[in-house]
């Protein structure tokens, strides 16, 4: 019987990384996205393919009425998206109120319903800057609280699984191409726009991981 393991898969590099690895390390999969009411949503369609190639199972999970409740973000309001690097103190308005939390409790629910030994996510060092909720602390302090939640239920050995936490997008760049990921098939862009803005803080964060790893970067960008 194979392990089980439920990822959430936005379609971006890290989750598509993330994915794929764990179909390398013999898990079966469980690929969810969150339509949560972000203006990139074209990511779930890369995410939706991902789940395609990898025979996994897949779910898009509609919370888009609590995220018209987190108000604010460049990524869920009517505020445009800041142009620049992640370092920069403008890109804190991408930050959605307690998304990952969120997002990973759901995640959790189907992992004990599912009897999965992993729930797994893609957060990785470049997050750290700007996103409180994508830190190795979260990581540690999230795990611990779902092991009290679903005490007695589950699989007993549930935890988890961020790989990448203390990964540069290059070197998760680097891990993809080891695994074959078809990187012209994710998207990055907050602007959600044809082709890739290039400007954005995950377009910038994007071109410099190819840069920096020497993978040849596949990626179309308006700018």
């Amino acid at each position: 019987m194979s392990k089980r393991a439920i990822a959430i898969v936005s379609g971006g590099i890290d989750s598509v990384t993330l994915a794929y690895l764990l179909a390398s390390e013999g898990f079966s999969l469980h690929l969810l996205s969150f339509d949560y009411g972000q203006r990139h949503s074209r990511e779930l369609e890369y995410a939706r393919l991902c789940a395609e190639r990898l025979d996994a199972e897949f779910d898009v999970v509609d919370i888009s009425g609590v995220g018209r409740l987190l108000k604010g973000s460049a990524l869920t309001d009517d505020v445009p998206v800041p142009h620049g690097h992640y370092a920069a103190p403008n890109m804190a308005i991408t930050v959605v109120p307690n998304r990952n939390a969120i997002l990973l409790s759901i995640a959790y629910g189907v992992a004990v319903a599912e009897g999965a030994e992993v729930v797994a996510t893609g957060f990785h060092a470049g997050d750290h800057f700007v996103y409180p909720d994508c830190r190795p602390g979260f990581v540690r302090a999230f795990d611990e609280m779902q092991r009290e939640a679903v005490e007695g239920f589950g699989d007993e050995s549930l935890r988890l699984y961020a790989p990448f936490v203390e990964k540069t997008k290059a070197e998760i760049v680097a891990v993809g191409a080891r695994l074959g990921v078809p990187y012209a098939d994710t998207w990055s862009c907050y602007e959600g726009g044809e082709v890739h803005c290039g400007l954005c803080g995950t377009c910038i964060e994007r071109r410099e991981a190819f840069e920096s790893s020497g993978i040849p970067d596949p990626t179309r960008y308006k700018e």
